[in-house]
């Protein structure tokens, strides 16, 4: 097995010789979890280590974890937080190269890891590379419309010029398949605790001001998707409403997440009417408007009472951790 260096000699990196850690958060993953680690083993390029961070699973998620030689740190269900969790187990790995994967994504190839790291690695000013999200086999077309959108087969480059024309996908990113430069997370002081859920993009956010930039590589493809229902597709917005609220700074600085969700919309819409799909048109118009509803209850949450909030939510419990203190 080629090391790192080897593979990526031909990008032109010579001062690449980095270790790389691959970090995994788990709570009840013994479905998917197996094949993952499985599939690491079989790519061209292998991680020095493999650290799992599992929220006290009560089915075999540690078990096959170990079995597969991952270290395993567990914390209480109560103490995972988005961001804070996964910077703990950043600080002690030894890699300078951080991926981070979630227990449902499938590395689609044998070199989706080389393709993730090498932008790093031909890039000094890339502190963030982010794979391609394709539709798993049972994604419906809501599903694989939205990784279609959100993951095109063109790779790009962003830095924090291109906010102008970008906007807030400008920060676009996702922790379910991604690999960040060590140092440069250290620099803004990897991800911060206490957020709903968007702890990658709240950091991409703060490395493009340091100057960096994200890359998005089109040919490091894993298959991740989730099929909401119409109330998961009103949660998830709402979450993402309250993220918005609470780090304002985002849209501040990045613009608005509006015109973002229209565009999204009017692609979907124009495709279908294109292939007369007219019952997936009235899918997709109720989902918009369950979206929309729910992103404007989340930035209006402050003003929606506690005890209802939750029920409001994909992430029911941080409310319950976040009023205790936890």
């Amino acid at each position: 097995m080629k090391t790192l260096y080897d593979k990526l000699a031909l990008a032109n990196s010579k001062n690449c010789n980095a270790a790389i850690s691959i970090i995994i958060p788990t709570r009840n993953g013994a479905d998917t979890l197996a094949e993952l680690l499985a599939v690491l083993r079989l790519q061209t390029v292998q991680a020095n280590e493999i650290l799992v961070v599992d929220s006290s699973s009560t089915d075999e998620t540690v078990e096959i974890a170990t079995n597969f030689g991952a270290h395993v740190t567990v914390i209480s269900k109560e103490s995972f937080d988005h961001g804070g969790t996964r910077s703990s187990i950043a600080k002690l790995a030894k890699g300078e190269f951080l991926v981070f994967l979630t227990q449902d994504a499938l590395p689609a190839t044998k070199d989706s890891l080389f393709q993730l790291l090498s932008p790093l690695c031909s890039n000094s000013r890339a502190a963030v590379c982010y794979g391609r999200q394709l539709p798993k086999k049972d994604a419906t077309w809501a599903a694989a419309s939205l990784r279609s959108f959100n993951y095109p087969d063109q790779s790009s480059v962003r830095s924090f010029d291109d906010r102008s024309v970008h906007g807030l996908k400008t920060v676009f990113v996702s922790n379910s398949f991604a690999a960040y430069r060590k140092s440069a997370l250290e620099e803004v002081g990897y991800f911060k605790n206490g957020l709903i859920f968007g702890e990658d993009t709240c950091t991409v956010g703060r490395l493009l001001e340091k100057g960096y930039v994200s890359i998005y590589a089109s040919d490091a493809k894993v298959y991740h998707s989730h099929n909401y229902s119409w109330p998961e597709e009103f949660r998830r917005a709402f979450d993402t409403g309250v993220l918005h609220s609470t780090e304002q700074w985002l849209l501040d600085t990045y613009g608005k997440a509006e015109g973002v969700g229209l565009n999204f919309v009017r692609t979907q819409l124009s495709t279908l009417w294109q292939q007369k799909h007219i019952t997936c048109m009235a899918d997709i118009l109720c989902r918009s408007a369950l979206k929309l509803a729910g992103y404007t209850s989340g930035r209006w949450h402050r003003r929606i009472p506690s005890k209802l909030i939750p029920h409001l939510s994909m992430h029911s419990d941080w409310w319950s951790y976040r009023n205790s203190g936890t």
